[in-house]
């Protein structure tokens, strides 16, 4: 299996669109634009590994992506299925 680099990383049109978001978030935390470089690489290092495995499962993931944070964590995990329940009215 081939190992994703962040250079490839950054090529992936998805990724670029969640490191634009995270730009916006962290922009707006510091109340001007922190620019694309500087997103990208707090991106890569937080997010990328979990993103990585939630969007591509098959593949391996490089050494230095493979960091992941306690925040980057909720990219790996699937929402509960919501059940319908039923009342019975007497």
């Amino acid at each position: 299996m081939p190992l994703i680099n962040n250079e490839k990383l950054l090529k992936n049109k998805k990724a670029v669109e969640e490191i634009n978001r995270h730009r916006w978030i962290e922009s707006e935390k510091a109340g001007h634009d922190i620019g694309f470089e500087t997103a990208s690489v707090d991106w890569l290092e937080k997010f990328s590994a979990a993103w990585m495995q939630y969007h591509m499962p098959k593949r391996k993931v490089s050494s230095d992506s493979s960091k992941v944070s306690r925040s980057a964590k909720t990219y790996s995990k699937t929402p509960p299925k919501r059940t319908k329940t039923s009342s019975k009215t007497k």
